[in-house]
């Protein structure tokens, strides 16, 4: 029996592209069928530059649906201070016409940052009318003990933050329980980074979904359900961020990326069928899982 359309908008981060730039990611994007694009701003100018995403949204026929903040350790020399980054990130949104900021929670040693970050995260919304997800972490690991880098917490589910984005791949490392956190975070949940990963010590995989221990499909078939967030449903959108700097064959990286948003629209069109009482066929079910175990 045939599924219903997803009607969660699947975007292509241009992270999966690296180490290729901004356009090389919108040109794959493009040629794959997905929905948009998530922008991770690095040391890159055209990550940084409303007027060339502008064009390059235009050029492809893609919308910029989420700027994902320079908040990474290896970002932290962009656009200086932490406040600063995310109201550049913030300017830089409403430039491309699109609504959401993905931040990561503060490093311990960011002091004056760390304190009050959720009361600043708050206000920069209020301020800016864009949405700054914050994204879940993960403790760090090495030599057998773990260390506490974000603050106030690497799990944003306890922290008073209006919106939140998921990493499957961060929650792999972390050993946490990505399906009943989407639960619990309901109408929170604003962003989902759309990858996989293993358990296995201090090592941030993203890889293709399906492809690592994480419960990815039936979190994505929770969102897709139009009971999820007390029948709010999902009001955001499912960006694909997994690492293909490993391809090395023709045609590789965009292969793994294809597989990537055919994972994910299976897994929304199913969430959104089996609500509607459509119906699920138990025996493609069986197939496809034992496809993404191989």
């Amino acid at each position: 029996m045939p599924t219903a359309e997803p009607r969660i908008p699947v975007a292509l981060s241009t992270s999966s592209v690296y180490p290729l730039g901004a356009a090389e990611g919108f040109s794959m994007a493009a040629d794959l069928g997905y929905d948009g694009m998530e922008v991770m701003v690095t040391h890159r100018a055209e990550t940084q530059q409303a007027d060339v995403l502008n064009e390059l949204s235009w050029r492809f026929g893609l919308p910029v649906m989420a700027i994902h903040a320079p908040t990474l350790l290896l970002t932290q020399q962009v656009w200086g201070s932490a406040w600063e980054k995310l109201r550049r990130s913030a300017k830089l949104a409403a430039a491309v016409g699109c609504a959401t900021v993905v931040a990561h929670p503060p490093f311990r040693w960011q002091a004056g940052y760390a304190e009050g970050f959720a009361d600043g995260i708050a206000k920069l919304e209020q301020d800016t009318g864009v949405h700054f997800a914050v994204e879940n972490m993960y403790p760090w690991k090495a030599g057998g003990r773990t260390a506490a880098m974000y603050l106030p917490h690497w799990d944003p589910v306890g922290q008073a933050y209006p919106h939140v984005t998921w990493d499957f791949s961060h929650a792999a490392t972390a050993e946490a329980d990505s399906l009943d956190s989407c639960r619990r975070l309901g109408g929170r949940l604003r962003h989902v980074h759309l990858t996989d990963g293993w358990s296995n010590g201090f090592k941030d995989d993203h890889l293709i979904p399906g492809h690592g221990e994480q419960p990815v499909a039936e979190t994505l078939e929770l969102i897709a359900s139009p009971d999820f967030a007390d029948g709010q449903g999902f009001r955001g959108v499912v960006a694909v961020e997994v690492a293909t700097r490993a391809a090395k064959q023709v045609g590789e990286k965009e292969r793994w990326l294809a597989e990537s948003l055919e994972f994910a629209r299976r897994h929304l069109a199913r969430g959104a069928a089996s609500a509607d009482g459509a119906g699920v066929d138990d025996t493609a079910d069986a197939a496809d899982t034992e496809e993404e175990k191989s």
